[in-house]
């Protein structure tokens, strides 16, 4: 991970970043019994007004921060290799159509390899959920965009083949391109992002779609982590680790205009930005809609924020929606307010989709310490898929020993369901036995299972939501 010392911060009215590379041991235990943070080389910091860091509880947060960051790095490569033979594995299975069909392929030599950049190879995520076809919801139906906003987001955790695959033959679509962005504050590539185009008789409807946290990928775990913030004038305080994923750039913050070598890779932001200046500039009657789900829905509405900072008239104008899944919190009550005004005066919809304990969208904290708001409409879903219209979703922060064993109650329900479902709603609904084994976790956890996409493919279709957006 790339250091920050040198950074110019002017960009920022003030910020507080977390540099756990540089943290040592028993540095981070001194955090917890001295309120003077600006002794700890891992924590750089330059605030206005009174100082929230005198609080224990925020210098514990911090102490959890750091930590279980330094764990990522350190797990980094051993939790890559594991990843890589749990999906080449659940692959190994699917292809040969099932465990026992293993040795006898093997005897008759028929055995099927799987290839990790091929178009037949699925993530554990998309194994989670192997639904690749679209519903059958028509363009007029107002749920149509939703349930193709959340199937792109399920569908962009694959790999480039996988992709262009399903959209061009499966979905009958156009492939723009998938996108491995580079984050200059971690040195590497860590955000990948896809865009495609839906074309009809009367308008064409660009999608843009970032990936979400993958398990088994320490740095997205890293970024989601990550509790540092910058404050930028006229808009709040917003999450370090979502900026510096979107292409924020050390000393210049988000520069409206970049000039990037064609060879190295490019910044999420500005590629994205990019194109669609070129393709709606070319098409009067295209928009286009942005969406993610987990830390790709946490970019999919920061990517709208540097689009309003930059005055971005062409996009703003054509920006038909944001749809977010399992959306973790981005900034905080001046950020919120600053968003809701500029989606208003825009006239842009955007819905945040919260399925029932998923623990993400309660993350961060909201709280005297963190500041982390929410904002929006939130349509939140219970284990019955019904949709209820909040400003918050319920137990905001998760952690409460109130909403415990509610919340076991309703994993071993949903786990119940995982047998019922197909048989009550249709095939299309059917769970196989690793989403049922992840479920289980659920009983442990409550709350990570709900976090997976199959919940919320299933909320899109199965939820009473078209009251709630305009038809086109």
């Amino acid at each position: 991970m790339a250091s920050n010392n040198h950074c110019n911060k002017s960009f920022a009215n003030s910020y507080m970043l977390l540099k756990p590379e540089e943290a040592h041991f028993f540095d981070v235990i001194r955090v917890l019994f001295s309120k003077n943070l600006g002794h700890r080389k891992f924590v750089d910091s330059k605030k206005e007004g009174p100082l929230v860091d005198e609080s224990f509880r925020h210098r514990w947060l911090i102490f959890i921060s750091v930590m279980l960051q330094k764990l990522m790095m350190f797990v980094a490569k051993p939790l890559a290799t594991f990843g890589y033979w749990v999906e080449w594995f659940i692959n190994l299975v699917i292809l040969n159509g099932g465990l026992h069909r293993i040795p006898l392929n093997f005897l008759i030599g028929k055995l099927a390899i799987p290839d990790c950049a091929s178009h037949t190879f699925m993530s554990s995520i998309g194994n989670l959920d192997g639904r690749v076809k679209l519903s059958d919801l028509k363009r007029e139906d107002s749920r149509y965009y939703v349930s193709l906003a959340m199937m792109a987001s399920k569908a962009c955790y694959e790999n480039a083949a996988f992709l262009k695959a399903t959209i061009t033959i499966d979905w009958k679509m156009e492939f723009i391109g998938f996108f491995e962005c580079w984050n200059e504050y971690m040195g590497k590539v860590t955000t990948q992002l896809l865009i495609f185009l839906d074309k009809s008789e009367n308008n064409d409807t660009y999608v843009v779609a970032f990936r979400g946290t993958e398990p088994f990928n320490a740095d997205d775990w890293c970024t989601d982590l990550d509790i540092s913030w910058y404050e930028i004038h006229g808009v709040g305080r917003m999450h370090g680790g979502f900026m510096k994923a979107l292409g924020l750039q050390k000393n210049e913050g988000y520069p409206k205009e970049i000039q990037r070598d064609e060879n190295l890779s490019p910044l999420a932001y500005y590629v994205v930005r990019d194109i669609l200046r070129k393709v709606l500039s070319e098409n009067d009657k295209a928009k286009f809609i942005v969406t993610g789900h987990s830390l790709g829905g946490a970019l999919a509405i920061l990517f709208p924020t540097i689009m309003f900072l930059h005055d971005e008239k062409l996009l703003m104008e054509r920006l038909q929606g944001i749809y977010t899944f399992g959306q973790p919190r981005v900034g905080d009550e001046a950020y919120a307010t600053y968003m809701k005004q500029k989606l208003r005066e825009n006239s842009i919809i955007y819905s945040r989709f919260v399925y029932n304990n998923d623990i993400v969208p309660r993350l961060p904290y909201d709280d005297d310490d963190l500041l982390f708001k929410h904002f929006g409409v939130c349509l939140f879903f219970n284990r019955h898929y019904e949709v209820q219209i909040l400003d918050e979703e319920p137990n905001k922060n998760y952690f409460s020993l109130w909403y415990m064993i509610p919340m076991i109650y309703n994993a071993v329900l949903e786990l119940i369901r995982s047998f019922t479902i197909a048989y009550m709603k249709g095939p299309h609904y059917r769970e196989g036995w690793f989403l049922f084994s992840f479920r289980l976790l659920g009983v442990l956890i409550p709350g990570l299972p709900a976090h997976t996409p199959q919940d919320y493919v299933n909320s899109t279709l199965l939820g009473s939501i078209q009251h709630h957006f305009k038809s086109d």
